[in-house]
């Protein structure tokens, strides 16, 4: 289940909560991505998409299709590495919070 997609101001930062979510969710899984061990043939793809994914955070609130498809080639860039599913299923979950893309 989706949780509301109205934005909602933290008291004090004035940071709307997805963003920082957001936000936190990245940077673990970019942590994690450079401390496992194993060589990813496309970890150049999943670090590139991981810096874009934090700077549309910094920008404000982010386009959703932009998000998912970022989402996307994140998840086919790190594929299914066990030891990082926790901190890639949080970054979908953060992707999430931000609600379907508008139609076209």
């Amino acid at each position: 289940m989706l949780k509301s997609v109205e934005p909602r101001r933290v008291t004090g930062s004035g940071e709307d909560p997805r963003v920082t979510e957001l936000r936190a969710a990245v940077s673990r899984l970019r942590r994690e991505l450079a401390a496992h061990p194993a060589e990813l043939s496309d970890r150049a793809i999943a670090d590139d998409e991981l810096a874009a994914l934090d700077a549309m955070a910094l920008s404000g609130v982010p386009e959703v299709r932009r998000l998912r498809r970022s989402l996307l080639v994140i998840a086919g860039s790190v594929g299914s590495v066990s030891a990082l599913a926790v901190a890639m299923t949080q970054v979908r979950r953060a992707v999430e919070i931000f609600g379907e893309p508008s139609p076209r």
